[in-house]
């Protein structure tokens, strides 16, 4: 069954294009009509690029791999936000810090930074400075938090990039294609799909369609980290099983070793008694 329908995305506004002045020719196969001079999206494709979106997303998370959500824009910044801390994922929503996937660890130095400064002050180091360079340090931390606080759970490297608007976040696509990290997209009639991996024919202006787009998607991944749980759960209860058979196999094998003299000795006996009284 779909994740999305037709009467859904149309509520949503999900159909709504840019004007056609602006239209990238790449997305024609994606663009259903013109209307008033304002291209009309096919949303039954947009059905089925939800679905296959959100089948990958599922594996990569059921996988134990992170997605990096990025969305800098003003409308899309909350639902963002709210989505992805839901299914526990990294995103960025400030601005995309140049470099962020291509110079990774130089961005990880800055994230260690943030912690150290906030290890600094709860054993009271910082204490003993004078109060501007106390406000000095409390500034250049709210800055780091600002910009780099969303992502410091991320280790490594992601394993997948979801962009709300390509055209603005075209450094992050280019970073992601760089290294070889797959880019699923929502992508309007005015943005170039070339580069995305698996795109999203959708108005990525209006709040509502990148609400019912993400929904969809995040729901996808928090079944994938919940059947992710029950495997392990499964491998867990598996182990311990083979664990205790194991446990029990020796002590099976002592018990028949004890029980094997006493039945070689009980013949034993009945041969010396059926001996004694035929020598009398």
């Amino acid at each position: 069954m779909s994740r999305t329908n037709f009467d859904q995305l149309l509520e949503a506004g999900c159909h709504f294009g840019h004007l056609r002045r602006k239209w990238n020719p790449a997305m024609a196969p994606y663009i259903f009509m013109e209307r008033n001079g304002i291209h009309i999206i096919d949303l039954h494709k947009t059905v089925v690029k939800v679905d296959e979106a959100a089948e990958a997303l599922k594996q990569i998370a059921k996988a134990g791999k992170k997605i990096l959500f990025v969305a800098t824009k003003k409308q899309a910044k909350e639902i963002v936000a709210e989505k992805a801390t839901s299914v526990n994922m990294p995103y960025v929503i400030e601005r995309w810090p140049g470099g962020m996937l291509t110079n990774f660890p130089t961005i990880r130095k800055a994230v260690k930074k943030m912690a150290n400064i906030d290890k600094l002050m709860n054993d009271g180091t910082y204490a003993k400075l004078s109060k501007r360079e106390l406000l000095q340090i409390t500034r250049q931390r709210a800055k780091l938090e600002k910009n780099l606080g969303s992502i410091s759970d991320l280790t490594r490297l992601p394993s997948a990039l979801f962009v709300v608007d390509v055209m603005k976040e075209n450094i992050a696509v280019r970073e992601a294609n760089r290294l070889g990290i797959p880019v699923f997209a929502m992508v309007d009639t005015n943005s170039d799909p070339k580069n995305i991996d698996y795109i999203i024919p959708a108005n990525d202006d209006a709040k509502d369609s990148i609400d019912v787009v993400l929904t969809a998607c995040c729901n996808a991944i928090v079944e994938g980290l919940e059947e992710r749980k029950a495997e392990k759960a499964d491998e867990k209860a598996a182990a311990e099983q083979a664990e205790a058979a194991a446990d029990a196999k020796p002590k099976r094998a002592r018990k028949a070793r004890k029980e094997a003299p006493a039945e070689e000795a009980a013949p034993a006996a009945e041969a010396a008694a059926t001996e004694a009284p035929a020598a009398e």
